[in-house]
């Protein structure tokens, strides 16, 4: 389960406007670096240090980030545009959550496609695989398809570079278990499981050619740590519903408990973990929270819609 909102928001786009966002590269994965990155916030807290942060995808009052700055957490996780279409955060935008002592770590998916992101109304259809059932406005996509990389991974790379956030959030790495086997081309699990950590490892070894202490954080699917090369590619590790489930309903079955033995294993070889769990109920916020202490987790409690700050632990 992927526990997020989704904005029911078209974002229209002209053809050529993507093609300009998102020139495809001719050398393969990864492409040149883009020119004009930022350099980095300097006095910010280490990874390592972070102990809670805020994660919210949408409900921006005004489109602007002032709640988020007034806010204690010391990270915070944002869509990588304010209105899930092309209204980008800008340089402006980050800098001032960079002078309230806030890292910023840019939300996209790696795995799957929504309609109403642009690069949807241009994405080759042969790109595009099962709808997922979870979330009814969003597909499961190729991943290891170059063209993937060129028209929308690499892209909102590069704007998350450009505009100054200090890493990236990369969601439905499960895609490699969730994508239909029809539209797998004959890879079995294993094989798409080594697929998705070539795509974060492009990723990383892309971004950091740019910006070598740039964050790259995967949420969800440690498991994938067993793959040779992933904990060289990550920083860190996003993990939803580890204690309780969308909402209030403690997370008792076996992939919990697995998900937590692995994220612990994340955490000894030295990753970051951002935890995520939904609840409201004041006992079920307190049990979490107490949980995120012992185990040394960064955590934030909240709602499904993820489009509020809820009190920090």
């Amino acid at each position: 389960m992927k526990g997020r909102a989704k904005r029911v928001m078209a974002a229209l786009l002209t053809v050529a406007h993507v093609v300009t966002l998102s020139a495809c590269s001719r050398d393969g994965w990864p492409a040149p670096v883009p020119p004009s990155v930022p350099p980095p916030a300097v006095g910010l807290p280490a990874p390592a240090a972070i102990d809670s942060w805020i994660y919210q995808l949408q409900g921006y009052r005004d489109g602007r980030l002032d709640e988020i700055a007034s806010a204690s957490s010391q990270l915070a996780v944002i869509d990588l545009a304010r209105d899930s279409g092309t209204g980008y955060f800008t340089p402006d935008d980050i800098a001032a959550l960079h002078r309230s002592g806030k890292r910023v770590l840019a939300y996209f998916e790696i795995g799957s496609i929504e309609n109403f992101r642009p690069e949807y109304q241009v994405l080759p259809r042969d790109l595009i695989a099962n709808r997922w059932p979870d979330w009814p406005e969003e597909y499961f996509v190729r991943y290891w398809d170059p063209r993937w990389w060129d028209l929308v991974v690499r892209p909102r790379v590069d704007q998350a570079l450009r505009a100054g956030y200090d890493g990236v959030y990369l969601d439905t790495p499960l895609a490699y278990e969730e994508i239909d086997r029809a539209y797998a081309q004959g890879r079995d699990r294993d094989a798409l499981g080594r697929a998705m950590v070539d795509l974060i490892g492009s990723i990383s070894r892309y971004a950091k050619r740019a910006r070598p202490d740039f964050l790259i954080v995967p949420q969800n699917s440690p498991e994938l740590r067993h793959h040779d090369g992933y904990l060289a590619a990550v920083d860190g590790i996003g993990i939803e519903e580890l204690f309780y489930q969308a909402t209030d309903r403690p997370c008792v079955e076996d992939y919990c408990a697995e998900n937590l033995a692995e994220v612990r294993a994340l955490r000894a070889a030295g990753k970051f973990v951002l935890a995520v769990d939904y609840a409201q109920r004041l006992g079920a916020v307190q049990t979490t929270c107490s949980r995120y202490r012992s185990e040394r987790f960064a955590g934030t409690v909240t709602v499904r819609e993820l489009d509020r700050i809820t009190t920090p632990c």
